[in-house]
């Protein structure tokens, strides 16, 4: 690929995007405008497309946004899956906008190895745009796992909380706005809104089951299995919702010890997986006429590829084995 050939690639690329972003933002705005002004009149619809935040049970979903990906996502049965990783992230971006991270960050690695290496290296351009394209998914998914364990390390006070306030004499839906009003994040919005949810007439038992569908954790199915059998059933709620924050907490003791123990092969699984690449870096070092070759000629990329791979395969194979769920 010659100068000229790479600043042809580069204009072309700039301007795909750009266009792309221009009609998609122009559509999103449109979109928004509609659904605005079919619920509260063409006067209030400008007002309400420049505030900055939206009240919890008012947003705008990807039915105005990204309707071109939304409807790809929905003909590959991932929009439902997207969109609870999300939901559970406390991430506004949308299915469509995730799709959307994902392409162009797929868009930007492919650009720049292939500027790169002069279009020399095209699987090794696929390859790390393939790469690139996780990361987005990769973060919403760190994103909703971390939310999941401090609602976790917050859930236990919760529930002797609501417990002691039902033994004062306030009701269970008193309760949960008590919670919200008393705890952070993220256990603050989440009864939250489950408690404005209720508040507008919802039945109970969807209430809470949503709250499961947000906080996928086996914990919060305990503690909605116990309040739907109490209301069928009649009981000592308090009381059991005190045994169940025991036992959460006796959860934890044993997961912690848990890790304690499996933290050292964990540990010797990245070790085995920084192991190759200190040995690539060493070769390139000492004789890199030698390491070139799995550089240059095509049938080095392939085993390059097959390390790579089979390090990846390893790795998750030595996570799997030391990962002991409780």
């Amino acid at each position: 690929m010659t100068g000229m050939s790479v600043s042809i690639f580069i204009v072309a690329f700039v301007m795909s995007v750009g266009s792309y972003l221009l009609v998609s933002g122009w559509l999103d705005r449109r979109g928004r405008a509609a659904v605005l002004s079919r619920f509260s009149g063409k006067e209030l619809a400008v007002g309400a497309e420049r505030r900055s935040a939206h009240p919890a049970l008012m947003q705008i979903t990807d039915a105005v946004r990204g309707r071109f990906a939304t409807r790809f996502l929905e003909r590959l049965r991932l929009k439902q899956s997207a969109e609870a990783w999300l939901e559970t992230a406390a991430l506004k971006w949308g299915a469509a906008g995730l799709m959307h991270r994902s392409v162009a960050a797929f868009l930007v690695a492919f650009a720049l190895v292939t500027v790169g290496t002069r279009n020399h290296m095209p699987v090794a351009a696929m390859a790390a745009g393939g790469l690139a394209a996780l990361l987005p998914l990769l973060y919403v998914k760190r994103k909703a796992n971390q939310r999941v364990r401090q609602f976790e390390e917050q859930f236990p006070d919760c529930l002797e909380f609501i417990s002691r306030s039902m033994r004062a004499g306030h009701a269970f839906s008193v309760s949960l706005e008590m919670v919200y009003r008393e705890y952070s994040e993220p256990l603050a919005s989440e009864f939250r809104r489950t408690f404005e949810e209720q508040n507008l007439g919802q039945p109970l038992d969807i209430v809470l089951k949503k709250l499961t569908r947000r906080i996928p954790s086996m914990d919060v199915h305990f503690f909605v299995s116990a309040v739907l059998l109490q209301k069928r059933t009649g009981g000592n709620l308090a009381e059991l919702l005190d045994k169940l924050a025991h036992i959460i907490r006796e959860r934890f003791k044993l997961r912690a010890r848990i890790r304690a123990i499996s933290a050292q092969g964990l540990m010797s699984g990245r070790i085995l997986v920084l192991i190759p690449l200190g040995v690539a870096a060493l070769m390139f070092g000492v004789n890199p006429e030698y390491a070139t070759f799995f550089v240059v000629d095509p049938v080095g990329h392939q085993l390059v590829a097959l390390a790579v791979g089979l390090i990846i395969v390893g790795y998750l194979i030595i996570k799997k084995i030391v990962t002991i769920e409780v």
